[in-house]
């Protein structure tokens, strides 16, 4: 069964982690969770919260269930994996400093394997340098870390650009992971 690499830290989205973690399998892919160590994280509820006395114009983080990661950044021999889905929250702005993960993203870029990234996740792809002359989109309030990295910024529900598939948010879990499936179904199976 053909691997996809998630890789996930503290605050990792809720949503945006455990739902390519049970779909993927269902169209045959194992997922291998991947973090800074081994271990349990804690993922978070991130959204604006409905309208009440006072609106918020940020997005609230809560607790919400966790996740294990059964190999740390230092141990992935990213070769072994057909594709990578990186999730959103506030795990990527810490995860962006990892060095190996960067390693890690690059190889995908450079050996043209499927790459998928949603909201934040995006910021682990303008640290790692892969989306210079390409186009992508993320949560909007991200919209300046795709500037930054080179790349331009649809505000569109799916983006491809090559071997790169970005979503804005959760919201847009079912058109992203059509086009994720569709490409890795034709380059690992």
């Amino acid at each position: 069964m053909p691997k996809v690499l998630m890789p996930i830290g503290d605050a990792t989205e809720t949503l945006d982690t455990f739902y390519p973690y049970f779909r993927l399998p269902e169209d045959g892919f194992e997922v291998v969770v991947a973090g800074p160590e081994a271990r349990l994280y804690h993922t978070v509820q991130h959204e604006i919260p409905p309208e009440g006395d006072i609106g918020w114009d940020i997005t609230q983080e809560r607790p919400s269930y966790h996740i294990r990661a059964t190999v740390a950044f230092a141990d992935v021999r990213p070769e072994e994996y057909a594709g990578l889905f990186i999730s959103g929250g506030r795990a990527p702005e810490y995860l962006r400093y990892n060095e190996d993960l960067l390693r890690i993203t690059r190889h995908f870029f450079e050996t043209n394997k499927p790459v998928c990234s949603v909201c934040h996740g995006i910021e682990i792809l303008t640290a790692a340098g892969c989306i210079e002359g390409r186009r992508a989109t993320t949560v909007a309030k991200c919209a300046l870390d795709v500037q930054q990295g080179g790349a331009t910024y649809l505000d569109e529900p799916v983006v491809i650009d090559g071997n790169l598939v970005t979503g804005r948010t959760w919201h847009d879990n079912t058109p992203l992971f059509k086009a994720f499936l569709k490409m890795l179904h034709e380059t690992a199976m």
